[in-house]
């Protein structure tokens, strides 16, 4: 694939992340700034890997909200960054990881993913509502389908909503892909991203109007390659832009 922007969840601490950047420099991928953020979880974390630098830095890792009458933390945080990839583009990137579908004692997995998604959501907004043209990748490993109060959420309503890129596994298929930037982007081929016992699309890369217009839809896709369960129960996504505003 090799990405100039590399965003990982459920990475392990820092020296995970760097050995993990060691091992990418010796295969030819240098990347030289990084950033690494986690939350109350204190097991698995976000990461940032980009060959372009990070002009900013805000790690969001005090995230909370009421969920029948208690007060949660979002578990992972959101790692928030500024990448300058020229003298001319800069684009914002939100990372996140939502809360999982396994079941939990103290509250119903889905509502917290979903009080999740809209304290994420509440970030969005906070930075559309002074840049609407603002270019802002919002992407990660959210764990709902595109149907889900999750991804409603995430995706909002009105001029700010966000674009669902839903890049689609390169089959062989030879029609093209019938994407447009609207309220939903479709496209052929599989769009599985993780399985566990059943096979979904959970992982996204959603983009703001501005961001969207400098989306190359033909160049993003899901990483299809032969045993690639045997490394993680993802499949990687890959979304690809002009550096230039539109």
């Amino acid at each position: 694939m090799r990405p100039d922007v590399l965003a990982i969840q459920e990475i392990g601490r820092p020296s995970a992340l760097l050995e993990l950047r060691a091992a990418l420099r010796a295969d030819g991928l240098d990347y030289t700034d990084w950033e690494h953020v986690g939350g109350p979880d204190t097991n698995i974390f976000l990461g940032v890997l980009s060959r372009f630098p990070i002009v900013a830095r805000r790690p969001q890792t005090n995230e909370n909200f009421l969920l029948r009458g208690r007060r949660y933390q979002v578990s992972r945080g959101f790692a928030e960054v500024e990448i300058q990839v020229n003298a001319r583009y800069r684009f914002t990137l939100l990372n996140a990881h939502l809360k999982s579908r396994r079941a939990v004692g103290y509250a119903d997995e889905a509502e917290l993913r979903e009080q999740e998604a809209a304290r994420l959501r509440a970030l969005i907004d906070n930075r559309l509502r002074g840049q609407p043209q603002l270019n802002l990748v919002v992407l990660g490993d959210f764990n709902d389908t595109q149907d889900s109060p999750t991804l409603r959420r995430l995706l909002g309503e009105g001029r700010t909503r966000l674009v669902d890129t839903r890049p689609a596994e390169r089959n062989g298929d030879s029609a093209p892909p019938p994407i447009r930037v609207g309220h939903r982007a479709a496209s052929h081929g599989p769009t599985i991203t993780g399985s566990k016992d059943t096979y979904d699309r959970i992982d996204y890369v959603l983009l703001s109007p501005g961001m969207a217009r400098e989306w190359e839809r033909d160049a993003s896709y899901v990483f299809a390659f032969p045993n690639w369960g045997t490394a993680s129960d993802h499949r990687p996504v890959v979304a690809s832009f002009t550096a230039t505003d539109r």
